[in-house]
């Protein structure tokens, strides 16, 4: 059978297909040509910058913490650069494999691989992490030979924080530690995390992180290209660090280190502070310990050791602890006497050794009494009779009024984390502190035993060594602090710690010169006599007991007593 074609209608058909087919490609020439347009140009920025993300790193440069020294140079807190070893998680390909074939030629002992454990806890598999620290030239040089068998391992050069004065005035510089969760909330609150970028470590104690916004400095920032393999191969540019404030103390660490030597093995505070400036010259807390131990991790042992002693070595007494003052009180006591008028110097009252109140005989220490006793006498031979009488004549009310003032039962406001409050008891501080109205309600009795800082009375010895420095200082008040200059890093500037005096009381020069006159009278032939025989200089002093354990009647004999029930021993001078 014989087909027949129009030529002219296959050509029509042909025609159509090729336009079809033509139209179709043009038209996905222009999505491509559209879409190569938005992407090279509408979206150029976009893209531009994801690019140079992915050649270029912007890496933070950790500043050098500021240097801390006491008033005549000597270093308390520097730095130190030493490389570390590093592991980032992540990034290998197994743990344990990477670390036992790191150790094959570099020193990785157990304590190297329990501290790395422990951080590893508190850290992101992402962040790197060291396996050990101080490096020396020798191995780092066989970790670069071997380099490439580990993935995720890196040699770092690190700053690493050192207290050259070991556990000499530990409690007041402090140390510094990892940053933990706890420390990332309060970077995020104080709005400063991209100062933090980079920084492993933190202040934790003392002027370390009391001062720290100071002492961190500037986080700088460089820009480097890398590679596919995220190495760095050339740096583009970079804003440097600005290295924290140093900080100069009122601190005297000869003066310190004789305090320190004193107290020996003997747990206690000594507190000696400039009465003119509020300047603190020493402040000791026994026993103590060695800040070095934390910087790179403190060790399971070494914390246990710390935290479960029974001498608290992480305890600072000076300004956390808070005693009965005992005796020293009786020097501000015998000031409220003088101001209220309840008392004048010459006036004397008969101590037969006790006093009666309210059917209770409160006894004086020397048996018969110490006869006819002035305010002079009283102070120099530590009468308790007197100020038994002059706390009932004052009353509670009269007694909490008149110490207020002094900073007894509140904060001094030093520069120093931790401080405690203490109590100065009234009747208000009773109704807040107990619950069931027969504990709130107020007792006679209870003023006689504050009258002789016995009873609730509790301050720290930074409050008492503040109040004698008021005392002698004409009645201003100062507040104390530890840091005396500033010092800028860049430009050399000092900012001075000005002496914040915070308040004058009102109180007479010749009642002050009686009660100060008491107090020479100590030293001279009273309580304090036997340690200041000799002495080349007049001095001003007040000896004081506080009972830690009642004996309920038993006459006290230290010997007999043990260690740690013992009485505390207070002593306050000028």
């Amino acid at each position: 059978m014989i087909s027949f074609h129009a030529p002219e209608q296959d050509a029509s058909r042909f025609r159509r297909r090729v336009l079809v087919a033509g139209a179709f490609a043009l038209v996905c020439f222009a999505l491509l040509a559209s879409r190569f347009y938005y992407l090279q140009v509408v979206k150029f920025d976009y893209f531009h910058t994801r690019a140079e993300d992915n050649r270029i790193a912007l890496l933070p440069i950790v500043p050098n913490r500021g240097t801390i020294v006491d008033r005549k140079g000597v270093v308390l807190a520097r730095n130190y650069a030493a490389y570390t070893l590093e592991i980032t998680p992540s990034r290998t390909g197994g743990l344990e494999q990477t670390i036992d074939g790191l150790a094959e030629f570099i020193t990785i002992d157990a304590r190297d691989r329990r501290r790395f454990r422990k951080i590893l806890e508190e850290s992101r598999s992402f962040e790197s992490v060291a396996i050990r620290t101080r490096l020396s030239d020798e191995e780092v040089a066989r970790f670069t030979a071997q380099r490439y068998r580990f993935p995720g391992v890196e040699v770092q050069a690190r700053l690493f924080r050192d207290y050259p004065q070991g556990a000499s005035a530990t409690h007041v510089v402090g140390y510094i530690g990892r940053i933990n969760d706890r420390d990332i909330e309060r970077i995020e609150e104080r709005g400063v995390t991209a100062n933090y970028r980079g920084s492993d470590y933190i202040g934790k104690s003392g002027l370390e992180l009391s001062y720290e916004a100071e002492l961190h400095g500037t986080t700088g920032f460089e820009q480097v290209e890398v590679n596919a393999g995220g190495r760095a191969v050339r740096r583009l540019s970079s804003t440097p660090a600005v290295t924290g404030s140093d900080l100069e103390l009122t601190l005297d660490m000869e003066l310190q280190k004789i305090a320190e030597t004193a107290f020996g093995d003997r747990r206690g505070a000594l507190v000696a502070i400039e009465p003119s400036t509020g300047g603190i010259l020493a402040l000791v807390s026994t026993p103590t310990f060695d800040p070095n131990l934390f910087v790179e991790g403190i060790s399971t042992q070494d914390w246990k050791a710390l935290n479960d002693s029974p001498d608290h070595p992480l305890l600072h007494r000076a300004i956390y602890s808070a005693y009965p003052p005992g005796s020293t009180f009786k020097p501000f006591m015998a000031l409220a006497g003088l101001t209220s008028g309840k008392r004048t110097p010459g006036q004397a009252i008969a101590d037969p050794g006790y006093f009666n109140f309210a059917g209770h005989r409160f006894m004086d220490d020397k048996i018969g009494g110490h006869g006819m006793v002035d305010l002079h006498k009283s102070i120099v031979v530590s009468c308790n009779t007197y100020y038994y009488q002059l706390a009932n004549d004052l009353g509670i009310e009269g007694i909490a009024t008149a110490m207020a003032p002094f900073g007894f039962g509140a904060r001094t406001g030093i520069d120093l984390p931790g401080e405690a409050e203490g109590v100065l008891p009234s009747p208000a501080w009773k109704r807040k502190r107990f619950r069931t109205p027969e504990q709130q309600r107020w007792y006679g009795g209870e003023t006689i035993s504050v009258g002789i800082g016995q009873g609730y009375n509790a301050y720290t010895p930074l409050q008492m060594a503040n109040a004698m420095a008021t005392l002698v200082n004409g009645g201003k008040v100062f507040r104390p602090h530890v840091v005396r200059h500033v010092i800028d890093s860049r430009s050399g500037e000092k900012r001075v710690i000005e002496p914040d005096p915070i308040r004058q009381i009102a109180v007479k020069p010749e009642h002050l010169a009686a009660v100060r006159a008491g107090m020479v009278g100590v030293n001279k032939s009273g309580t304090g006599r036997r340690a200041f025989a000799g002495a080349p200089y007049d001095s001003g002093g007040k000896t004081g007991t506080a009972q830690v354990y009642s004996l309920k009647g038993s006459k006290y004999v230290a010997g007999q007593v043990r260690e740690r029930l013992r009485d505390h021993s207070w002593f306050i001078a000028y």
